[in-house]
């Protein structure tokens, strides 16, 4: 399938409500990402962030209004289009009774590669996330820093031009974060579209460029993050963002 010249991801007057819950997540929700962003979805917790990314990712179905990845729809089996993107969940989306390499090489081939490309890339991902000492092992032995690149590793397998990220480095240490933020910056000057949601507004700071803060179903604000501050008059994501969304504890 070809890619067009088309937003990376486009959401257009998107509905949706989870089965017996009578107050709707999203009810006109539009958003647009350019391709090769690195672009930030920031919320409290109930926001609608992993709603949204579930939506765009196809994991969940809207009720109305359309979600585009490269000017393709999403939904459905388009197998076409569920090879544009990558998605690297908070949970771990592993087996962990199989080591790295057996995880690349279920996950390479449900994304359409061939043998050798997977052997190919498995060695490339190995020595890039610093687990090839480690490739032949059970993922369920390793430390909570090696998983997560385990799951980086799962989601950037087929050399996707979209990557979602939902809490890519929660539970790190600095050195794993640090590697990891480096490796998708690395991603993104290589073409890499990068959609990324976290806690952590401290690192985001360092790795977007453009951001929307979303609170109760509705975008509150977006924009580039330096004009962001610069009109509200603050000095860090922190800051911004429990000006636009409260004090207030949240679920």
């Amino acid at each position: 399938m070809a890619v067009t010249n088309a937003l990376a991801v486009d959401v257009e007057h998107v509905g949706f409500k989870y089965p017996g819950n009578p107050d709707a997540s999203f009810a006109d929700l539009n958003l647009k990402i350019a391709k090769g962003e690195r672009f930030g979805l920031f919320g409290p917790n109930g926001a609608g962030k992993t709603t949204l990314l579930s939506l765009m990712t196809g994991l969940l179905a809207v009720d109305k209004g359309h979600v585009k990845l490269l000017g393709h729809e999403v939904g459905g089996q388009n197998n076409e289009v569920n090879k544009l993107f990558g998605f690297v969940p908070q949970d771990f989306s592993f087996y962990d009774e199989l080591s790295p390499v057996e995880n690349f090489a279920f996950f390479g081939a449900w994304s359409g590669l061939k043998k050798q490309a997977i052997k190919k890339r498995t060695n490339e991902l190995l020595d890039i996330l610093g687990l090839d000492d480690v490739r032949d092992k059970q993922v369920k032995k390793f430390s909570g820093g090696m998983k997560r690149r385990v799951n980086l590793a799962i989601g950037v397998i087929h050399n996707p031009v979209i990557l979602f990220l939902d809490e890519p480095t929660v539970g790190v240490d600095v050195q794993t974060r640090h590697a990891i933020i480096n490796y998708l910056l690395e991603l993104n000057k290589n073409g890499t579209t990068l959609v990324y949601t976290s806690h952590q507004l401290g690192e985001a700071e360092g790795l977007c460029e453009q951001v929307a803060l979303i609170d109760d179903g509705k975008i509150v604000a977006q924009d580039g993050l330096n004009k962001l501050l610069k009109h509200y008059q603050e000095e860090s994501l922190e800051h911004l963002f429990l000006k636009l969304t409260g004090k207030d504890y949240r679920d």
